[in-house]
């Protein structure tokens, strides 16, 4: 190959991943800003306790989330950019998110309704707080209204068009944080206390509204000539009476999946995002009744939970905005480089992605060890949000490196060992849970983070090093 076709297929492999990278990190860090400021918010109107409360809702939100959607925008992402590497173009058929989204909706509806009806059982049996009862039937439509936006998200990942996901993500923080405080200010007025469940509202409406904008960017985009829909149709045909006739070519096998190659992805991958949600699930559970273990009442530990998890966590998270934007476009980027042979793609890719990754996480690790204490003293006025933010800072070099080399795996097709080493570290953080929270508090906890943290970027790196030996074998 000329030393010009290799740079051309260099600028092209390099081109989608920036930008898009670069779309998703501008508008994720606007989107963060947007929720960091929007939880000091919440967390000054409805105190530590509150926020506890309200984090414990976040397992029912991951496991309905994986059952019903994270498998179908994944699948969809990895068909449509595979056929778009094949075929080289840049209208690659709707028909894997079509699919995906008659199979989600009912499924997402039949979830909503168990979650609807079942909710005092949920809350007081296994998120052990019957005042999540509420919060679970104004989350239940959000549901299938996540589902749809998820198969729209999958496509677009999929093409390398990250503006769509990206506008509807911050779309919908706008219209939650929105939402949130004009019906916060109106109870206020009337003199009374709002309720944690105003904020679930402001979750569901948010979605609502994102699902909406999906919903029109992609009917423009179809509506496109070239898509595919009708008037497409009449303008291909339009062309085509001008072009004369070729010999019909021997016909080449289709690339666009059927239902059994799709539900082949989708099934292991919401296999595997159950059962990692379900560790989850526990683990947010099990960390306030440690502490009880440890002799806190329930109303302290539900506050220690929120700083951590309302607070402390998403300072931390708050520089995720790169690496998660890069991650997401790695995934199809991967995908596509993998289904054309380009080992060359890859390896580049997963360089930079160490290299630049590990700069940033110990950048931030520095920042944070040295303003935790005033970030979550002069933020969120806790003393115990800067302890925690100090304490959260060491993992920062393997969070931010984890996210990526995680899609990178992705799209390498090895699910099967991404799915044991998430097992295997969620596994750590749970033994942590059970046998040092009990004695130590949730220092006990953060230790376990940490561990687990650094075993799972070493495992991923290890499964990178085995692939690059057996390649070279």
């Amino acid at each position: 190959m000329s030393s010009a076709s290799k740079e051309t297929s260099r600028s092209h492999t390099r081109h989608p991943l920036i930008m898009g990278t670069a779309i998703l990190t501008i508008t994720g860090l606007v989107t963060r800003i947007i929720g960091f400021f929007y939880r000091i918010y919440l967390s000054r109107l409805f105190g530590e306790e509150g926020m506890g409360i309200y984090q414990l809702l976040s397992p029912v939100l991951a496991l309905s989330f994986s059952l019903t959607a994270a498998g179908f925008q994944t699948a969809i992402s990895k068909f449509v950019a595979a056929q778009a590497g094949r075929e080289n173009t840049a209208f690659p058929s709707r028909r894997p998110m079509a699919m995906g989204l008659l199979l989600t909706v009912p499924l997402s509806l039949a979830c909503t309704v168990v979650l609807f009806l079942e909710s005092d059982p949920i809350a007081t049996y296994l998120l052990q707080e019957p005042r999540t009862a509420a919060m679970i039937r104004i989350l239940a439509p959000s549901i299938p209204l996540s589902a749809i936006h998820a198969c729209i998200n999958g496509y677009f990942y999929g093409i390398k068009k990250a503006g769509v996901p990206a506008g509807t993500q911050l779309f919908e923080q706008c219209c939650r944080v929105a939402c949130v405080y004009l019906v916060s200010a109106r109870i206020l007025a009337q003199g009374q206390s709002p309720s944690i469940n105003v904020a679930v509202l402001g979750l569901t409406i948010g979605e609502g509204c994102s699902m909406l904008a999906a919903l029109l960017a992609a009917w423009v985009h179809f509506s496109r000539p070239g898509c595919g829909f009708p008037r497409a149709a009449g303008h291909l045909r339009s062309r085509m009476a001008d072009t004369p006739a070729r010999p019909p070519a021997s016909p080449q096998p289709s690339s666009v999946p059927g239902y059994g190659q799709l539900l082949g992805m989708v099934i292991p991958l919401t296999a595997n995002r159950i059962v990692l949600n379900l560790l989850q699930s526990v683990e947010s559970v099990s960390i306030p009744a440690g502490l009880r273990s440890y002799g806190y009442d329930t109303a302290t530990a539900l506050s220690v939970y929120g700083v951590l998890t309302g607070m402390s966590f998403p300072m931390i998270f708050f520089p995720n905005a790169l690496t998660g934007s890069v991650s997401v476009m790695l995934l199809p980027m991967i995908s596509e480089s993998y289904a054309r042979g380009d080992d060359e793609g890859i390896r580049r890719a997963i360089l930079r992605t160490v290299k630049y990754c590990f700069f940033l996480g110990f950048i931030c690790m520095g920042f944070f060890l040295l303003t935790g204490k005033i970030l979550g003293e002069g933020l969120y006025k806790s003393p115990l949000a800067g302890h925690f933010i100090r304490t959260l800072s060491l993992i920062c070099p393997f969070l931010y490196l984890d996210t990526t080399l995680s899609s990178i795996l992705q799209g390498l097709g090895m699910a099967g060992r991404l799915f044991l080493i998430n097992v295997t570290s969620l596994l750590v953080r749970l033994l942590f849970i059970l046998l040092a929270v009990p004695h130590m508090g949730i220092q006990g906890y953060l230790y376990g983070l940490l561990a687990s943290q650094i075993l799972q970027c070493v495992l991923y790196l290890a499964c990178l090093w085995h692939r690059a030996l057996r390649r070279l074998g």
